[in-house]
């Protein structure tokens, strides 16, 4: 049973639910929430359920490779993750990061050969990232960046055709998560304020984006707008905090509060796109994330 927890804790479960959003965010902004919720044709709702598997096994695999490449560094800078620690092998873990991965690939063919094709480069992202990318400076967020992109177009492929019309949406995930990794390189050592402005304005430019992209869609900026001032009240006082000290508890405290907001980020994509009810019903995910993240490490 310890054997198998430590193995659900390397897939970050808190981590997975906003994941889950990038896929209800993507419906929200495609169409297909609209559709879901008017005529609730039965394929949909078992598209949508592949693509939520999908996003599992994709999220849970490419964090899971990640304690398998940074073991040796783990036990010296984090001895208390599964594997440092002794709960679980290289080699176990491998082989379940292995096995998440196809099966949110397969998962995804299920819906259509574009999603699936999206899975494979978001799970080839994912792996480089894990083995190569975080260890870049520049290319480094970018390409964690492009995993949350690919995330959210998979949630797209309800509708594929709207990829092509709503593709610069893209650029929201891609900066947002750049922002968090960019911020997340100080919470083992700390001292690193460039990194933490930096963060603070890629966040400020989220929150200008999709406020300026509700206020072009005037039936739902009234209703975004809460959202965003959510997402703004849960992001910024722990960055700015952070900020103050440089100490790496702190940098840690804000890297988990951005990640969760994630959840934040769809719910305002989605209200800008359908409407403050699709919204709430993604934002209904931050309280179970929340929940997870007191049992389960979130970074």
């Amino acid at each position: 049973m310890a054997n198998l927890l430590a193995h659900i804790r390397l897939t970050r479960p808190a981590n997975i639910i906003t994941a889950i959003a990038d896929i209800l965010a993507g419906a929200a902004i495609s169409g297909a929430a609209f559709i879901l919720l008017e005529e609730s044709p039965l394929q949909l709702w078992l598209d949508l359920g592949w693509l939520v598997l999908a996003t599992i096994g994709l999220y849970g695999g490419g964090v899971a490779f990640n304690d398998v490449f940074d073991a040796k560094l783990d036990k010296i800078e984090r001895p208390e993750r599964p594997i440092p620690s002794g709960q679980a092998s290289v080699r176990s873990a491998a082989w379940m990061a292995s096995l998440l991965l196809l099966g949110g690939i397969l998962a995804a063919f299920q819906v259509d050969f574009t999603g699936g094709l999206l899975a494979i480069l978001v799970g080839l992202f994912a792996v480089l990232y894990d083995a190569w990318g975080k260890h870049k400076r520049l290319f480094g967020p970018i390409n964690m960046g492009l995993c949350r992109a690919g995330n959210l177009f998979l949630g797209m492929t309800l509708m594929s055709q709207t990829i092509r019309e709503f593709w610069y949406i893209g650029f929201v995930p891609l900066v947002y998560v750049a922002a968090i990794t960019m911020v997340s390189r100080g919470e083992v050592h700390g001292k690193n304020k460039s990194a933490l402005y930096g963060g603070l304005f890629l966040y400020a430019g989220i929150v200008v984006f999709i406020g300026t992209l509700a206020f072009f869609r005037p039936s739902y900026w009234l209703e975004t707008l809460p959202f965003l001032v959510l997402l703004t009240y849960f992001i910024f006082p722990p960055l700015i905090k952070a900020l103050k000290t440089q100490e790496p508890a702190l940098i840690g405290k804000s890297v988990k509060a951005a990640v969760l907001a994630l959840i934040i980020v769809n719910a305002s994509l989605a209200a800008a796109f359908a409407g403050w009810m699709v919204a709430v019903a993604i934002l209904l995910l931050l309280p179970v994330s929340l929940l997870l993240a007191r049992v389960f490490a979130v970074t």
